[in-house]
């Protein structure tokens, strides 16, 4: 039995986003949170630290160590990258600002792949709406161009993308990457040595990056995706025979760079089975609930509508292809430490997915997602507003308390640009509600609107209004203040138990010369992690070391230092 196409679409609901708006948004979006900010803790300011350390010399380039410990998740590219910018940094340049530089670029390049990987998987036969009896379906490149604008408005609306795509960690390289290889097979029909190059770059960039398995699961199960999608009557043996050579070769390129990794050392199996404990699953399926929101239950909207599409007389690439790449990364999130980071990697598939449920909406389903969206970024943009109203006046008083107490010795201060820049955003999301509730019902992108516009509005009011107490919160600047206040012959101080981030701010902020503990000390000052129970590890010696005090961070009760002297 032959089922019908589910995608209904009219020319008229094939028209693009506005190109200038589209560009604005993406702007307002990749822009804050890279500027105006110190490293994050604890992976962006780890991650800080390896670059720092290949720059001074103190590691070998192709296995990088802080303190001679190596990174948890190996890699190596990201560190380069980084590396690289800071050699490159003008003397009159913040160094941590122009490492943010390349891995903005790398989000340009995650959106602009997942615009082209689902333009190009829009274009398959298989994939295009219903022909009308007598005219006015969408073209097919109207229609790919409108449903690759839906997947960017998707990807940018994902709630977990927000911090992550910001940071300068391996994670955002392999979103990259993770991009750049799906667009590569989306593409490959139709376009060749652009697609190929990208194939090879991403799963290459992949692997360099911390991701070796991942790459090699990408490449082998495109492979064979992209082998099932020749014709099954064999009447164009041309065509069948490039696929076929063009499978062999993602095999070939899969397992090349599964060797390369092997090769650096980057190829390490690390899966922690999840336990059997109720929280555990109950946390794992929070994450997928709110890390992919909203991409995620237009996906499995998807999955349901085009069910009938998925294995027709050739494989339907457009669900296939991202399906198989979001399944990778929802079972490599079950068995991974870093979770959210893992599961990351997944947007831009899910995004497309996301997108081809947009043909097949129904109006009330599209009504309830415009109300939600609404009603929930509205109401996080007013509570941002009352909160830095708060911080700046002190009224509301129960607000400006909470702030006070999460984090003493925070002092509020008022920019005129960052205030401008937030007014200017708010008055665009007011315009954008009053927008969609017209009758704008004929583009099929309009239900993505309001959650990619919200999205943008809240992570763009966080990094403006409320940049200067994150960025003491989430900074370690407050702890090595506090440090550098105390340390009278401030250079050399030994360390024991701290963590990578920890020691990375020290040195690179707080200009320490770190070294391991040792006996006799060789440094007059020693840094301490205390124990789980607050108490002094066994492995101080009290008889060469006097306790100086307990440095705390002020905006984390949890984070402290201790730190001696030397008798």
């Amino acid at each position: 039995m032959n089922h019908p196409n589910p995608a209904i679409v009219t020319q008229a609901g094939a028209r693009r986003f506005p190109r200038l708006a589209l560009l604005l948004l993406c702007c307002a979006y990749i822009l804050p949170g890279f500027i105006g900010r110190d490293a994050w803790k604890s992976e962006d300011m780890t991650a800080l630290g390896f670059m720092a350390e290949l720059v001074q010399g103190s590691t070998n380039w192709f296995n990088p160590t802080l303190m001679g410990v190596p990174a948890d998740n190996p890699a190596v590219l990201p560190y380069w990258l980084g590396a690289w910018t800071m050699q490159l940094t003008p003397a009159w340049a913040s160094v941590d600002f122009m490492v943010r530089i390349p891995f903005a670029l790398l989000l340009v390049l995650t959106m602009t792949a997942t615009w082209y990987g689902t333009y190009y998987l829009a274009r398959n036969p298989l994939a295009q709406p219903v022909a009308f009896a007598f005219g006015g379906e969408a073209q097919p490149a109207d229609y790919a161009r409108a449903m690759a604008d839906g997947g960017l408005l998707a990807f940018i609306a994902c709630l977990g993308l927000a911090q992550l795509s910001h940071e300068t960690t391996p994670a955002l390289a392999q979103l990259g990457f993770t991009a750049l290889f799906f667009y590569s097979m989306g593409a490959l029909p139709y376009r060749r040595h652009g697609p190929a190059l990208a194939a090879v770059a991403g799963l290459a960039g992949l692997a360099l990056s911390g991701a070796p398995s991942l790459a090699l699961l990408f490449g082998l199960g495109s492979a064979a995706l992209h082998f099932a999608d020749r014709a099954s009557d064999e009447t164009d043996l041309t065509s069948n025979r490039r696929i076929t050579l063009e499978s062999v070769a993602i095999v070939l390129a899969s397992l090349g760079v599964a060797a390369l990794a092997l090769w650096l050392g980057l190829l390490r199996w690390k899966i922690q089975l999840p336990h059997a404990a109720w929280s555990d699953w109950s946390g794992y399926v929070e994450l997928l609930v709110w890390f992919t929101w909203p991409a995620w239950p237009l996906a499995l909207w998807t999955l349901w509508r085009w069910r009938f599409q998925l294995f027709n007389r050739r494989i339907s690439r457009h669900i296939a292809l991202p399906a198989w790449f979001t399944a990778v990364c929802v079972l490599a999130t079950l068995v991974s430490a870093a979770s959210d980071r893992t599961l990351l990697l997944a947007l831009p598939a899910l995004s497309t997915l996301a997108a081809f449920a947009l043909p097949t909406l129904k109006r009330q389903v599209a009504a309830l997602i415009d109300w939600f969206t609404l009603l929930f970024f509205s109401g996080c943009a007013f509570t941002i507003w009352v909160v830095w109203i708060a911080m700046q006046t002190g009224v509301p008083a129960q607000p400006a308390a909470n702030v006070a107490r999460l984090a003493p010795g925070f002092e509020a201060s008022f920019s005129l640009f960052t205030l401008s820049v937030a007014v200017v955003a708010t008055l665009a999301w007011a315009w954008l509600v009053k927008w969609r509730v017209g009758r704008h019902r004929a583009a099929i992108w309009k239900s993505l609107v309001l959650p990619a516009g919200g999205a943008a509005l809240s992570w763009l009011l966080l990094m403006t209004l409320w940049m200067p107490l994150l960025n003491y919160a989430q900074s370690y600047t407050a702890l090595v203040k506090q440090i550098q206040s105390q340390l009278d012959t401030p250079g050399c101080v030994e360390t024991w138990g701290l963590g990578q981030g920890q020691i990375a701010a020290f040195q690179f902020y707080g200009k320490l010369q770190l070294q391991a503990v040792q006996t006799p000390p060789a440094c007059p000052w020693l840094l301490v992690e205390p124990l789980a129970d607050a108490s002094i590890p066994s492995s101080v010696d009290t008889a060469l070391w006097t306790l100086q005090g307990t440095v705390q961070h002020p905006a984390s009760g949890g984070e402290s230092v201790l730190l001696y002297r030397k008798k």
